[in-house]
């Protein structure tokens, strides 16, 4: 038998799944960015579960609700698995410390850049932390990495005006990610030292 799946690629939505639509909740607004089911399907292949992270502000905001998220979010679980890479499991945050309305104006240890999300995911799916890596377009996708402490950590470029604090892999398309899925072979515990914006 097998060993048990023991790592993940975070994916950040927003920016790494689909286009920025301001506070996208609608199926007709889903725009893909360019090959995230190329490396869905290559994570997957490679022993990689997939984990969406998502810091949801719309919902903390009132400008749509926990049923229109899950709506959306069962509708692109159902897509990702028509093109071969399903998700293992999508953890969003819902709050907002300064602009959330009512009983979301909070902080939460899941919002980034706090490491929340990562950590349940750690839990409910047995993962290796050390062996895992995140893609992001924003520091504090970065920053989250970094307090998990993961392998890896990509920054997709095009958000970000500046360089991100935090050690981290910056890369144009997510076809760079996709090869070097491929061709690592670096050691897990060197990565996420060397290299910055």
């Amino acid at each position: 038998m097998n060993p048990p799946i023991s790592k993940a690629l975070f994916l950040d939505r927003d920016g790494v799944i689909n286009h920025e639509t301001n506070y996208l909740y609608r199926i007709a607004d889903v725009r893909w960015i360019d090959g995230i089911f190329s490396l869905a399907r290559t994570a997957a292949e490679l022993g990689y579960h997939l984990v969406i992270v998502t810091n949801q502000a719309g919902i903390a905001r009132g400008l749509y609700t926990e049923a229109d998220f899950q709506t959306l979010t069962l509708w692109m679980r159902d897509q990702f698995a028509a093109q071969g890479a399903p998700l293992s499991a999508v953890y969003h945050c819902p709050y907002h410390p300064e602009h959330g309305i009512g009983d979301y104006k909070r902080d939460h240890e899941d919002r980034k850049p706090n490491p929340g999300m990562l950590l349940r995911a750690a839990r409910d799916l047995n993962l290796d932390l050390a062996a895992s890596i995140l893609i992001g377009d924003r520091c504090s996708d970065i920053a989250a990495a970094h307090a998990a402490h993961l392998r890896a950590a990509f920054l997709l470029a095009g958000t970000e005006p500046h360089p991100c604090p935090h050690p981290h892999q910056a890369i144009a398309t997510l076809a760079e990610l996709e090869l070097w899925l491929r061709t690592s072979t670096n050691p897990p515990s060197s990565i996420l030292k060397t290299s910055h914006l």
